[in-house]
């Protein structure tokens, strides 16, 4: 048996068979157009591919940024350069037979789905995950099914607010949590930094172009133990933590699961930030609640697209 799983993103549509193992059996990578039709046609020729590459799959699990009704897997909200998908179904959009079922929920929630069925959720039923690539991604599990709320936009962690006189985020408030840690939360804090000319690693290499100074670059400088850099980072983690120890509170969960590129920096980010969460939660909670890494190391999105075709229902 195998599940076709679809990640869709601004530039690039992923589409692949994962089998019940949690591995990608094929898969197809195509551009994102700028409109609907081409979007169709373009996602149309990948499945065709993939099936003929395999066979027709059970089921179809698709993960998508924004607001997704998963009973309907209409899109209810959606900016950016995908907006066009805004009020369509994603289940007619796929446009397999209707024997075929289609389930669909935002890419957080399929990063979690993915974690439950084969990675750091295995077993667990109370866990949140966020993942910390260029916005802050979130979403949790109670009672071993993932929260939806009342219109579908629980678990959206990364506009929790955490400076409430803060920067304007994109959602429209202002203090999210993902305007203060985030790879472009990091990045324009490194980016000032090179402007005003401060004496660091990060100035010199990038002096001319302070946009090319990423978020790897900013925790390659923390190795060296520049000191910019590390003022930078530790800004972040401290907020970052702040406000996931303010949801510990909130959900008391078993775990919580790090994902996201940003992740990448591993125990540069995990050490400092395991500390200082323990330390802002562990006098109400009277525990250390385990903060882990992600398992599922599968970028694309494929595989916990396709695991929403197995996660429990509410």
């Amino acid at each position: 048996m195998v599940i076709l799983g679809i990640d869709i993103g601004g530039s690039q549509i992923r589409a692949g068979m994962v089998d019940d193992t949690g591995a990608v059996a094929a898969s197809r990578t195509v551009q994102t157009p700028g409109e609907l039709d081409g979007f169709t046609s373009s996602l149309h020729e990948a499945i065709r591919w993939l099936i003929e590459t395999t066979s027709l799959p059970a089921g179809v699990g698709v993960g998508c940024k924004g607001v997704v009704d998963p009973d309907s897997t209409v899109v209810q909200k959606l900016s950016g350069t995908l907006h066009y998908l805004q009020e369509q179904s994603i289940s007619e959009l796929v446009g397999l037979p209707q024997d075929v079922p289609v389930f669909a929920d935002n890419d957080a929630r399929a990063a979690l789905a993915g974690e439950m069925m084969w990675g750091a959720a295995r077993d667990l039923r109370d866990v949140l995950m966020l993942n910390l690539g260029n916005t802050v991604g979130g979403a949790v599990l109670i009672d071993g099914k993932l929260l939806r709320g009342n219109r579908g936009i629980a678990g959206m962690l990364g506009h929790v607010t955490v400076e409430p006189d803060g920067a304007i985020c994109a959602c429209g408030n202002r203090g999210c949590l993902q305007t203060v840690f985030s790879a472009q939360a990091i990045e324009s804090e490194a980016w000032a930094a090179v402007h005003r000319g401060c004496d660091s690693i990060l100035t010199t290499l990038f002096r001319e172009q302070p946009q090319l100074a990423t978020c790897r670059t900013v925790f390659g400088a923390v190795r060296e133990g520049d000191r910019v850099a590390c003022a930078v980072v530790d800004r972040a983690i401290r907020r970052l933590a702040a406000a996931m120890a303010g949801l510990m509170h909130v959900f008391d969960p078993e775990a919580v699961i790090v994902g996201g590129h940003v992740a990448d920096a591993g125990k540069d980010l995990l050490d400092p930030l395991r500390e200082e969460v323990w330390s802002r939660s562990r006098g109400l909670l009277g525990r250390e609640v385990p903060l882990l890494e992600a398992q599922v190391g599968d970028r694309s999105g494929i595989v916990g697209a396709a695991a929403l075709v197995m996660a429990p229902r509410p």
